[in-house]
């Protein structure tokens, strides 16, 4: 592995100090990625409770297996998002099941596209809070103040071309998180659901 490919050095740090059963590590952790966590568990379930729960799981998963996560794979970051994601799906697809089974009026094919509707949108949520400052804030500008690329461009202080540019990169994000789960999407977050 190349020193460009390198996992940052906290990641690595936190692993092996997990791997050593450091409680202090795991606080840490929890500080920084909880809210990530717990908001993506909430998106994926649109329940606080259930998404208590799930972040609770995680963290405990963490805690338990942290050799599961291999730095060369990528970012911690993704990798809590990743498992985050994948639980709380099974719990979305365990809960709903269930109440297939008690004659709530639903079918399989219902409960598939909820799956993926929240999937889709847990993914969106993801790749906006992960995107660099400059494309979430020209994305901002424009899909919720209603600002052309001109306005935007003047707003954020940049050329007509740099605020063109920075919405294109932001959009183009924004479209993996609809096709991360098709056959074919590369490898990485949201893939499986």
């Amino acid at each position: 592995m190349t020193k460009k490919d390198a996992p940052p050095r906290w990641d690595r740090k936190m692993q092996q100090r997990l791997a050593r059963g450091e409680a202090a590590a795991l606080g840490e952790l929890y500080d920084r990625f909880a809210s990530l966590v717990h908001n993506l568990a909430h998106r994926v379930l649109g329940d606080e409770r259930a998404a208590d729960g799930i972040t609770r799981d995680v963290f405990v998963h963490v805690w338990e297996h942290p050799e599961a996560y291999d730095p060369k794979q990528g970012p911690l970051r993704s990798w809590v998002a990743t498992l985050t994601h994948r639980l709380a799906v099974q719990r979305l697809r365990a809960t709903e099941t269930a109440a297939l089974a008690q004659g709530s009026g639903g079918s399989a094919e219902e409960l598939e596209r909820k799956v993926r509707r929240a999937s889709v949108a847990a993914r969106a949520d993801y790749i906006v809070t992960s995107m660099p400052a400059p494309l979430r804030a020209a994305l901002d500008l424009a899909y919720f103040q209603r600002r052309d690329y001109r306005q935007t461009a003047a707003d954020l202080g940049v050329t007509e071309d740099e605020a063109r540019r920075r919405l294109r990169l932001g959009l183009q994000l924004l479209a993996t998180a609809h096709d991360a789960g098709a056959p074919g999407a590369p490898p990485g977050y949201g893939g499986a659901v």
